[in-house]
């Protein structure tokens, strides 16, 4: 990756975990996972105002910036490109939840106000690329695979089928509150599978 010399100090080492992530490094993933994970939760739940959307959406946000890491450049910060990716997500979640218009070029706390708002590259995939996001579905199943049969039925309904939390209620038979506590717990279990796994996701 060509440097940028604006980046900060801690820009840098950002961009040093991310060429390590993308060479396989599964304790870069980790790292990076670690130096966000509570600053783009505590900024989701500032939009959603729901502890529970709010941990639903970091894990997207960290999953879809995860898949198409290899898209990153460093022409800004990784911390601009990651919370802007987790804005738009959040953004889309608002919309189909509620209904509200909320502008595309709407800046968080965290993004640096120069940054252009169309920083983050379209979705359409090369056949090669859309084969390794293939792949790392096919490893994140695979992480899922190993929760216990409870959690990796709540896991793969939520993430996988696309249910609302009532949706998993009605089909499993289940209060919405144990639903969404078991759904943190599982979380954290994949969090804690994933930063000991020896391939990436």
């Amino acid at each position: 990756m060509e440097l940028n010399p604006n980046l900060s100090e801690k820009a840098l080492i950002d961009l040093k975990l991310v060429e390590a992530a993308c060479l396989g490094d599964q304790k870069a993933y980790a790292e990076l996972l670690g130096r966000y994970r509570d600053a783009i939760y505590f900024m989701l739940l500032k939009m959603v105002n729901n502890p529970a959307d709010a941990e639903d959406l970091t894990i997207e946000a960290f999953g879809k910036a995860f898949k198409k890491i290899e898209q990153y450049t460093p022409n800004y910060a990784f911390s601009t490109w990651l919370f802007k990716i987790a804005t738009n997500n959040c953004i889309d979640f608002i919309r189909k939840k509620r209904g509200n218009t909320i502008s595309l070029d709407q800046k968080s706390d965290y993004e640096n106000s120069s940054t252009p708002s169309s920083t983050i590259q379209s979705d359409s995939l090369d056949p090669e690329a859309s084969l390794i996001v293939k792949q790392k579905v096919k490893l994140m199943r695979d992480v899922v695979s190993k929760l216990k049969p409870r959690y990796k039925t709540l896991v793969e309904l939520r993430y996988f089928e696309e249910y609302s939390y009532e949706e998993i209620s009605e089909e499993l038979n289940l209060p919405i509150g144990t639903v969404k506590a078991q759904l943190f717990r599982a979380r954290e279990l994949l969090f804690n599978i994933m930063k000991h796994s020896s391939e990436t996701i």
